[in-house]
């Protein structure tokens, strides 16, 4: 294995994935707040208004990031199950825990802002649409790998438990993409392709990639910190935990 590979597989250990969480939570923060701000002001108050749907049409700079950002979690989130069941390392299924809470809101917030989307686009808050349906699915998939995950004792059996279900569940993600392919929807279809030239305007498409930026580094850095505080509850006998809280135990008794 190389140095490079052995370096990287070392953050396997709790301990070494607690430092680096660490390092890198507050610089995903800061470049979340400073990515978001910078994403919405070009969509609100930059992005020329939309000659179909009006001004409506600015709810896409929270809802398309947020609904990209609600199945990439669950991709993530379904990796590092798999890695954890598989090669047994306790940091990826921890991590597979620290991203379902900020993948289901998300999930819900995709589902909230395209309500607020569909009533002055649509005449109606909600429709069983195929993309529709497929993304609460998807937000129930999510509450279900945390409800399971919670009711199991053994952390370990329940780590297991919620990879199965991750793995089951990561079926419905291609079904979300391309639901408006494979069946007659109200949907629109895709905001951005990669096999054609961007159908909006450049302000348009530059405060879209800004927020997803900004909130793909809010979900990285958020789930970070979740991680450390899951490692240090699952941690909590280890030497290295006692170390690490010793001093702070000393001067909270000083």
């Amino acid at each position: 294995m190389s140095s490079i590979g052995a370096r990287f597989w070392s953050y396997a250990a709790p301990s070494k994935a607690f430092v680096l969480a660490g390092k890198l939570t507050p610089w995903c923060l800061g470049a979340a707040l400073l990515l978001t701000l910078s994403g919405l002001y070009v969509g609100f108050f930059v992005a020329p208004t939309d000659h179909q749907q009006g001004e409506a049409y600015r709810i896409i700079f929270v809802h398309v990031p947020a609904a990209w950002l609600s199945m990439l979690i669950y991709l993530a989130m379904a990796f590092w199950s798999i890695l954890g069941w598989t090669l047994n390392t306790r940091a990826s299924a921890l991590m597979a825990r620290a991203l379902a809470p900020t993948g289901a809101g998300f999930t819900f917030l995709a589902l909230w802002t395209g309500a607020l989307w569909g009533k002055p686009t649509w005449g109606t808050w909600w429709v069983w649409d195929a993309r529709l349906t497929s993304e609460l699915i998807l937000l129930f998939l999510y509450i279900g790998f945390m409800a399971l995950q919670a009711a199991i004792d053994d952390p370990a059996k329940g780590d297991r438990a919620g990879a199965v279900l991750a793995l089951v569940g990561a079926v419905n993600v291609p079904i979300i993409y391309f639901s408006v392919k494979w069946w007659n929807t109200l949907h629109q279809g895709a905001s951005i392709s990669f096999k054609a030239a961007p159908t909006m305007a450049s302000t348009m498409l530059l405060g879209m990639l800004l927020c997803a930026l900004g909130l793909w580094a809010y979900a990285i850095g958020v789930s970070l910190f979740r991680l450390r505080t899951l490692i240090l509850d699952r941690e909590r006998d280890a030497g290295w935990v006692h170390q690490l809280t010793a001093p702070h135990a000393q001067e909270a008794n000083a």
